[in-house]
Formats: C-alpha cells, sequence, structure tokens
C-alpha cells in the first residue's frame, strides 16, 4: 500500500470517527434535556407567599434527598477505593518485593541487647557457659585400607592367576 493511499484512508477513518463523536455528543446532550423535562418540570413562580412557600420547601427536601444520595455513593466509592489498595498491596506481597543483601555484622547477644535496651541492660547472657561439655571419640579406621599400595597390587595379580589357571 502506497504511503498516499494509506494516509487517505487514515484521514477517511479520522472523518467517521468525528462524526460519531459529533452523533453521540448530540444523543447525550437530547438524553440530559429529556431527563430533566421529566424529572424537573419549570417551577411555577405566579401566585401567593404560601405556594411560593410550599414549593422552596419540596425543593429543599430534593435536595436533602439527593444530597444523602450523594454522600451514599461517595461512601460507597471510597470502601471500593480502600479494598483496590489492599489487593494491590496483597499482589505486591504475594510477587514480593527484592530484598536487599544484608550485611554480616558480628555481634554477641550481649552487645545487641545493650544496642537495644541501653544501660537497662545488667543480664549476662553467656549461652556458651549453660552448654554441656561433651567429649569427642575418635572412630577408628580400618587398617587395611590404609597401607603400602604395592603390596594390594601384588595381591590382585596373584589373584588374576589363579584365574587365568583354571
Amino acid at each position: 500500500m502506497t504511503s498516499s493511499r494509506r494516509h487517505h484512508l487514515k484521514s477517511l477513518v479520522l472523518q467517521v470517527a468525528q462524526t460519531w463523536l459529533e452523533k453521540e455528543k448530540k444523543e447525550r446532550a437530547e438524553a440530559k434535556e429529556a431527563y430533566m423535562a421529566e424529572n424537573c418540570p419549570a417551577p411555577d413562580t405566579s401566585g401567593d407567599q404560601a405556594t411560593l412557600m410550599e414549593l422552596c420547601k419540596k425543593i429543599h427536601a430534593a435536595l436533602d434527598k439527593i444530597d444523602e444520595e450523594r454522600y451514599d455513593i461517595e461512601a460507597k466509592v471510597q470502601k471500593a477505593d480502600k479494598e483496590i489498595e489492599e489487593l494491590k498491596i496483597k499482589v505486591v506481597d504475594l510477587v514480593g518485593v527484592k530484598k536487599p543483601a544484608l550485611k554480616k555484622v558480628r555481634m554477641s547477644a550481649d552487645a545487641m541487647l545493650k544496642a537495644l535496651l541501653g544501660s537497662k541492660h545488667t543480664v549476662n547472657m553467656d549461652l556458651r557457659a549453660n552448654l554441656k561439655q561433651v567429649k569427642k571419640e575418635v572412630k577408628e579406621e580400618p587398617g587395611e585400607a590404609v597401607g603400602d599400595w604395592r603390596k594390594n597390587i601384588e595381591d590382585k595379580a596373584d589373584r588374576k592367576k589363579m584365574f587365568e589357571s583354571s
């Protein structure tokens, strides 16, 4: 497809899209006007003060009702947003976060408690003092395994001759 043909088709598509957007905008405006005409008729301001006061009370009651609905909807939206944030946090926890490599710190238990508790730490925590002393047993290895390797080869050669002579 040539570039001029592609450009022409692109411009046609954009024109069609623009007409659709304009048509959709007109439909929205008409729907809004129809809804307003149906639900919010023009108030009749002709009459005495008592009818106007009654009209104001009706309008005020309608505003209160709409404000309550708006508040309820806002509360639902906030609850849903909070739930979405919690779910996002759970997803991050499940995927996992890369943990930085920790440096090894050589510190005794006493030094660690002093660092955490400060001057309050007075108990000496020598864990090795409570351990029981155990003597190491040295295992004896068989003496045949250790020895002169040449002797072992000569023994095997004698066995080989035994099998060959048979």
